[in-house]
């Protein structure tokens, strides 16, 4: 009879170890678990870190390119409000003739540094005419047409005249050269 009770004894010792073991096994199970939130959550705000980086250089890019814009573009309604002025000069400059230069020569010196200056002004400011002329093709990215007519001599889409230059604001089309576009059927 002292078998059984060695059995028992052995027994006792087994299912001690067993659960101590399984004790062990959910502690291990308990930081197994707790690490793998752990590391789930670092990669969430790692994930979150990131995405806030790139957010705020997307930002940055955004304000530098609207600082540029604006910068560029800001006074494209004074420069358009200015052609005008610049169309008034150069039909005032045209129209003088021999005589009235010879009357009002001093006069007229100062009306063509005046234009010569707002001509300097708009090129600081990035504004460049658009001086197409007559034989031209037509540029509808330049250009606008105001009429058509057939003209002999002239091919389909040539510019048969030039009634308004037109400006460029930088790579922006400010105003479009106002033209006249022959219409010629092909021979």
């Amino acid at each position: 009879m002292a078998e059984p009770k060695n059995d028992d004894f052995l027994d006792d010792i087994e299912e001690a170890e067993d659960e101590t073991y399984a004790d062990e096994m959910l502690e291990i199970d308990d930081e197994a678990l707790e690490l793998d939130q752990l590391r789930a959550e670092r990669d969430q705000l790692k994930d979150r870190f990131m995405r806030a980086l790139a957010d705020a250089e997307n930002a940055r890019k955004r304000s530098e390119k609207d600082r540029r814009e604006a910068e560029n573009y800001g006074g494209s309604k004074l420069a358009r409000d200015m052609l005008p002025v610049y169309d008034n000069m150069k039909r005032a400059l045209e129209s003088i003739t021999d005589e009235q230069r010879e009357v009002s020569g001093a006069v007229l010196e100062g009306v063509e540094l005046t234009m010569r200056e707002l001509l300097n002004v708009f090129k600081k400011h990035g504004i460049e005419v658009i001086a197409p002329e007559v034989g031209d093709a037509f540029d509808p990215q330049h250009h606008q047409a105001m009429f058509e007519a057939p003209v002999p001599g002239t091919k389909a889409g040539e510019i048969i005249q030039v009634a308004a230059e037109g400006f460029m604001l930088h790579d922006r089309l400010l105003r479009p050269a106002q033209v006249g576009v022959s219409s010629m059927p092909a021979s």
